[in-house]
């Protein structure tokens, strides 16, 4: 009898063992989920844009697009959530072009057209900082502003934190990916997370406003991540509820619109 619960024991933690073992290794297919698209795939929008392409130093392609306004008074760069390509993101730049903002935003690796794969948290990084530093060459970096939505307000956090932008905005933001995990894996060590995004911790380190639009009946990101950054810097985050609003969708909601214009409206 005991050896048939001492094999049975032993089978258990066999188990788990090999299911973290696989959580660990296949993290990427777990958070991230890419629509790619072929190299010569044409977007088609109706507002005026650019396709521009950015050379990474492991000789990979970051794809992105640049929307422009007719009249440019600075930059929103974006850092779009954890599926999709940018074709389903042009949409929501209309509100930054209408108040003379252009819009870059950029497929990730593996992400539309872009080349190779996600392999690292600090891959993501500097992929992201390299952007950026290319963009300060053509913007003062007094009139960009880093925006994030889902699992890129983790990196637009870290973006902002490594450098001085005019504001940050975070749409459905984290605490941190640590809390998500507990979440969704509460039988997974959190030391096996390779993505930690610890929201929490970068904005510690920025000195510029920060604006936080959270829908109320997000079931994907629950809405009191916002309420506890919020709490935790009371004086730095403007923290905007929106009511009867799910994870998606967010740059629809009329209050977020509202809200937009008087943020971007300002000098």
């Amino acid at each position: 009898m005991k050896k048939l619960i001492k094999g049975f024991l032993l089978s258990i933690v066999t188990i788990y063992i090999i299911f973290c073992g696989g959580l660990y290794l296949n993290q990427e297919s777990l958070i991230f989920f890419p629509d790619k698209l072929k190299a010569d795939y044409q977007f088609e929008f109706p507002m005026d844009f650019e396709e521009m392409n950015f050379n990474t130093s492991d000789g990979n392609t970051i794809n992105g697009l640049l929307f422009k306004s007719d009249s440019t008074k600075g930059l929103v760069f974006f850092l779009h959530g954890n599926s999709g390509s940018l074709e389903n993101y042009g949409y929501t730049t209309q509100v930054f072009l209408e108040n003379n903002y252009n819009v870059l935003m950029i497929d990730y690796r593996g992400f539309g057209k872009s080349t190779g794969e996600i392999s690292s948290q600090k891959q993501l990084f500097d992929d992201n900082q390299m952007i950026y530093d290319r963009m300060k060459l053509q913007y003062n970096e007094e009139n960009i502003i880093i925006m994030g939505y889902s699992i890129g307000t983790g990196m637009a956090s870290f973006l902002a934190s490594k450098n001085n932008p005019k504001e940050l905005i975070l749409q459905a933001p984290y605490y941190g990916l640590k809390a998500m995990m507990r979440k969704h894996y509460p039988y997974v060590p959190p030391f096996l997370l390779k993505y930690r995004f610890a929201t929490y911790k970068y904005l510690r380190k920025c000195n510029f406003p920060i604006y936080i639009f959270h829908g109320k009946g997000d079931n994907v990101i629950p809405y009191d991540q916002s309420v506890k950054l919020k709490e935790e810097f009371p004086s730095k985050i403007e923290l905007t509820t929106l009511k009867n609003q799910g994870h998606n969708g967010i740059s629809n909601h009329s209050n977020y619109l509202e809200v937009m214009n008087v943020i971007l409206s300002k000098e």
